[in-house]
């Protein structure tokens, strides 16, 4: 397989409809995203089917567009990537089913591709030169993982939530807060105008020997203590509760990091997922890598979130590896990184 592949890449797995054509695996040619957050505001998150039902609506356009972006068409293509998991079922259907029509069609070859493995190749796109081995923190809605990649085609997982995520969480407490959907955002801003030492918050795990992570406890703990306020009739500085909270987000992450980087001598860490569009997060791992002689790196914000440019990159380095499945390939709402489904 020539070295300078074109890949259609195809992203379905929640509320965004993307597709993307990337060149070499990190050289981006296109990039388009139809985003359904003004659709799933009124319902404070996600509503699957309808989410299913909008990527239905969009992806023939959305793939339009990315072709038309890069200048190209369907037959200068090398491979068509697409998300198969994890994720919402009904939502990676619509993408799955459009790539397996398109891969019949032109006979191109059908890459599919782990969605939280896409979210770590996201730092290949933005930074040219970086390379394996490596270690990855993925965080977002509903991932959390601490992920060792020895090269582009092997991950071992360190660490991952017991419970909820850590963008799961800010969701949750952006609720009790009435801030809103997207969460994450919300809080973010709302926390700067904060004091983060104003309420300590617990750190679950914070200092064991496992790279474990644990955030249910966490949101428990800021929904007692408003619900205990509200009930005792004192007053709630609700910028100090977000603030207070971020900062016990953004200590464990930071710490369980840096802590993975020592106990597997590596010295270049990334940060990728939704939630590395927080700056705070960014701020504090960029810091604690510096202090320890780490090389810390993170994708651009429009790079952090569903995106189709990462599917891309990763189903470039995969049909290098002559890694790619036929039209048999299902959905799957659970998927491992590094999990092997073959399918040809």
């Amino acid at each position: 397989m020539k070295e300078e592949t074109l890949i259609l890449g195809i992203e379905s797995s929640c509320d965004e409809t993307a597709a993307a054509v990337v060149k070499g695996g990190r050289e981006v040619l296109s990039n388009i995203i139809s985003s359904q957050i003004k659709i799933h505001e009124r319902y404070g998150g996600v509503v699957p089917e309808i989410a299913s039902r909008n990527h239905v609506y969009d992806i023939s356009q959305v793939v339009d567009a990315a072709l038309n972006d890069a200048g190209i068409g369907f037959g200068d293509l090398d491979g068509i990537a697409v998300t198969y998991g994890p994720g919402l079922v009904g939502a990676l259907l619509v993408g799955l089913s459009y790539a397996k029509a398109l891969s019949f069609a032109t006979g191109k070859r059908l890459i599919g591709v782990n969605h939280i493995e896409g979210h770590i190749f996201a730092n290949f796109i933005e930074h040219k030169n970086l390379e394996p081995p490596l270690i990855s923190l993925v965080v977002s809605g509903g991932h959390t993982h601490l992920v060792y990649m020895a090269d582009y085609n092997s991950f071992k997982i360190l660490g991952h939530t017991r419970d909820d995520a850590a963008g799961e969480a800010f969701d949750k407490v952006a609720r009790a807060l009435n801030l809103g959907y997207p969460g994450g955002p919300k809080v973010e801003k709302l926390a700067l105008n904060g004091n983060s030492h104003a309420i300590n918050f617990p750190r679950a795990m914070a200092g064991e020997d496992n790279l474990d992570f644990s955030f249910s406890g966490l949101k428990s703990a800021v929904l007692n203590y408003l619900n205990k306020a509200k009930m005792m009739e004192q007053e709630i500085n609700f910028a100090d509760v977000a603030a207070s909270f971020q900062q016990a987000v953004v200590d464990v992450l930071v710490d369980k990091a840096m802590g993975a980087c020592k106990m597997n001598n590596v010295k270049t860490l990334t940060l990728s997922g939704g939630v590395a569009c927080n700056r705070a997060l960014r701020n504090a791992l960029e810091q604690a890598a510096l202090k320890s002689g780490v090389s810390f790196f993170a994708p651009s914000p429009i790079l952090c979130t569903d995106n189709a440019v990462m599917i891309a990159s990763r189903g470039h380095y995969s049909l290098l590896n002559d890694y790619y499945h036929g039209l048999s390939l299902n959905a799957f709402s659970s998927l491992a990184i590094g999990e092997i489904v073959i399918a040809r």
